[in-house]
């Protein structure tokens, strides 16, 4: 049996932002437009380093600040413009944006606790983790088309954001998106497309990564 991927099956780099001071003080950012903190550009520019060795064909943005920037660092090093798309933006958290944990535990920790585990739960009277993957989806489907067969294309977006796409993408059940982990600042996932015509369109190669993936030769059988 061969294996899904070919060499002419695009990539899909998710990658988080840099840390921002509301990152690094546990605050909801929502679609709040906070710019990277000092560790959040040096995130960037690290990661960037190593993301330009996979010599990626297109890169798109959620326009908020602390996504534009981290894409610039790519972009210089890859010598690509960056295209930015509201579509890619984080999840719209209403009320909630700008509280920090501590603050949300106590004031809503029953509708945190749902919301953290189903995606259909609007946070602060924002949008749904389904909402989201629907808007990000549609974006990177766009992108897609001016990917070569092969290529790859990086999304720079936010935690809650790719987790929705990514969910999406695999075509897991909504109400089994809450089991993939919480993104780290800068850290990225990698799906593969599937060249066969059986199950879903894109696999999951790599996870909250800092390193680069490895060749996969074949799948255990």
């Amino acid at each position: 049996m061969s294996s899904r991927a070919s060499s002419s099956s695009r990539s899909i780099v998710l990658w988080r932002h840099g840390r921002t001071e509301w990152n690094a003080q546990q605050r909801f950012q929502g679609q709040t437009d906070i710019p990277l903190d000092e560790v959040g550009l040096e995130q960037a520019v690290r990661a960037a380093e190593q993301l330009a060795l996979l010599h990626p064909d297109l890169i798109i943005s959620s326009d908020l600040l602390r996504a534009r920037v981290t894409a610039e660092q790519l972009a210089i090093r890859a010598g690509l413009p960056v295209t930015e798309d509201a579509d890619l933006r984080e999840t719209f958290a209403g009320e909630w944006e700008g509280l920090d944990r501590p603050t949300l535990l106590e004031r809503h920790s029953d509708e945190l606790a749902r919301w953290s585990a189903m995606s259909d739960v609007r946070p602060g009277g924002g949008e749904t983790r389904i909402e989201v993957a629907d808007r990000m989806v549609r974006a990177i489907g766009v992108a897609l088309a001016d990917v070569r067969p092969g290529g790859t294309l990086v999304v720079v977006t936010h935690g809650g954001a790719a987790r929705a796409a990514i969910g999406a993408l695999l075509e897991l059940p909504t109400d089994s998106w809450a089991c993939l982990g919480v993104l780290s600042n800068c850290a990225w996932s990698v799906l593969t497309e599937n060249a066969t015509d059986y199950g879903p369109a894109w696999r999951l190669q790599e996870y909250n990564a800092g390193s680069l993936p490895a060749p996969a030769l074949a799948d255990d059988r």
